[in-house]
């Protein structure tokens, strides 16, 4: 039996024991956590020893919502738009990706990734300047929206009939009625998965993303959507649990398109888990986009858009009845059901829908999750809490950021702007909070500045030289919710809060080590903290 003592400040996130000086770890899993004379009175006399002295020990954080093989494609298989921070200069556009060419010369397509868009409406044309003689793909950060060269739209039959069959909100089109090159929603997620990627390739792509996340400091992670992007996905995460090269555990939910058949879905997605799953890859239900994003327009409002009165947003799965038998599917096979709801319209129709469903399982503890969460009414909140959903909100999206917060005030006025991203309300309410990056459609995945911007509504100003402004401060909240929202709130929303998110006795050990208190240090000296190391199972599996 491998044995090892962990000393340090240990914050346990235990409410019967909140503090301890030393854990005590047999084969993975949490034997004793209290004194360190107790610990190695109770260790073998070879038991390995990780003192990291007044350093700070957390349980493992974990992250509620992210893309797996999507990030780790944008870190090592894509011209990445975002190098040195968000922008919408088309001109440095142009030179990131002629770049990223002029070192794959060998490549047959070409995909860049980041890009944020502005007043100025840019075609096809824009990438046939760069690109002509093969395919070019370039999608938005937010990963809603995108935009085709002429390659690219003959390899993915973008033509009018094309357009005509989606709608024109959908696919763009110019005064002839042919298509200019610009997506968004069904049609893109129905095209970037033919992008002729192999195995092999996610593979190299969820590793790389693997090795970013634990030197981030995170144990766990949300893959919300694992096959959306890369159908072939959860093939190359099982057969890497296979070869053991996973470490970073992560708990995944199946893409289902847009008001599919929800019987066929479920025994779909519990065959992959019947299949596939185990102790580091495990799925765990369905996930459903109901709507896009505000700043694509395509966020499912309350409201009419401003600038395009009668125009309320992209209602994608918007059966209400279908939603329902998903939802109650769902919980047969012991599954929750993810959903991507960036506006108020989404949110209010999915909480319908949970309540109704309720009413056929009667489990109130189904724990489905609803993610991003731009728009919330006040009603929405306490519905939310009520139907024991989980909100999984961005704590690093809260401030005034150029140019998003300018484009929300433009759609949809100065005073639902000024409302956004309810964190503390739902707090209030009694739901399961817990903090998502979206990482890689939104850059930044960071535990330190998640607790600062949860505080502050902001970024510190040495990010951003005061360029931002907080937002909306009455929903600010504690660093313990923080600390909360990254740790057991998390491994509840994935039904394993017995196993993880604290350090307790029969719990698996994985922790992270920051060289802060995260709890009871100035709010600034967070936003500098260090990350000292990433354990998992007992095992450092990163050290600064």
């Amino acid at each position: 039996m491998k044995q090892t003592i962990i000393l340090g400040n240990i914050i346990t996130m235990d409410e019967k024991r909140p503090f301890a000086k030393a854990a005590l770890v047999k084969d993975g899993v949490f034997a004793y956590i209290g004194s360190a004379g107790e610990a190695k009175k109770l260790a073998s006399k070879d038991a390995q020893v990780l003192d990291y002295g007044e350093n700070f020990i957390y349980p493992g954080f974990m992250e509620s919502h992210c893309h797996g093989s999507f990030a780790g494609e944008r870190a090592i298989g894509q011209a990445n738009l975002m190098e040195g921070g968000l922008t919408t200069d088309y001109a440095r556009y142009r030179n990131i990706i002629k770049a990223f060419i002029e070192k794959n010369p060998q490549r047959d397509f070409y995909v860049a990734a980041g890009w944020v868009e502005n007043e100025e409406y840019v075609t096809k044309a824009y990438l046939d300047e760069i690109c002509a003689d093969k395919p070019l793909l370039m999608q938005t950060g937010g990963g809603h929206s995108m935009l085709l060269n002429s390659k690219a739209m003959e390899w993915a039959g973008v033509d009018a009939d094309y357009a005509k069959k989606w709608g024109y909100d959908l696919v763009h089109v110019d005064k002839e009625g042919e298509p200019d090159g610009y997506i968004c929603e069904g049609p893109l997620f129905e095209i970037v998965p033919k992008l002729p990627i192999t195995v092999r390739d996610i593979k190299d792509y969820l590793l790389a993303w693997q090795e970013m996340a634990l030197s981030r400091g995170f144990t766990a992670v949300g893959d919300a959507g694992a096959e959306v992007i890369h159908r072939v996905a959860p093939q190359a995460y099982s057969e890497l649990q296979q070869e053991g090269k996973l470490k970073l555990r992560t708990y995944a939910w199946m893409y289902v398109t847009d008001n599919a058949d929800a019987k066929t879905e479920i025994a779909r997605i519990a065959a992959q888990r019947a299949e596939m799953s185990g102790e580091y890859f495990h799925i765990i239900g369905p996930k459903a986009f109901l709507d896009g994003v505000t700043e694509a327009h395509t966020g499912w409002q309350n409201q009419d858009y401003l600038d395009q009165p009668g125009y309320h947003g992209n209602e994608r799965y918007n059966d209400h009845d279908k939603m329902v038998q998903l939802i109650a599917e769902a919980d047969k096979e012991g599954m929750s059901v993810h959903v991507h709801s960036e506006g108020g319209g989404a949110t209010h129709y999915m909480l319908g829908c949970i309540e109704d469903a309720e009413k056929i399982t009667g489990n109130l503890d189904q724990r489905n999750v609803l993610a991003h969460l731009h728009f919330v009414t006040d009603e929405d909140i306490r519905r939310m809490a009520a139907t024991g959903s989980v909100p999984a909100v961005p704590p690093l999206w809260t401030c005034k950021a150029s140019p998003i917060y300018e484009q929300e005030v433009a759609y949809m006025g100065q005073e639902l702007a000024d409302q956004a991203y309810p964190i503390k309300s739902f707090y209030d309410a009694g739901a399961n909070v817990v903090f998502h990056s979206d990482y890689p459609v939104s850059p930044m995945m960071d535990i330190k500045l998640s607790i600062y911007a949860a505080e502050k509504r902001d970024y510190p100003k040495e990010l951003t030289g005061g360029a931002t402004a907080p937002r909306n401060l009455k929903e600010a909240i504690t660093r313990e919710q923080s600390l909360r929202a990254m740790t057991i709130n998390v491994a509840r929303q994935f039904h394993q809060e017995h196993r993880l998110g604290s350090i307790e006795f029969g719990k698996i050990a994985n922790m992270t080590v920051y060289d802060c208190d995260f709890l009871h240090d100035d709010i600034e000296k967070v936003a500098q903290a260090n990350l000292i190391a990433t354990i998992v199972d007992g095992e450092e599996v990163y050290k600064a």
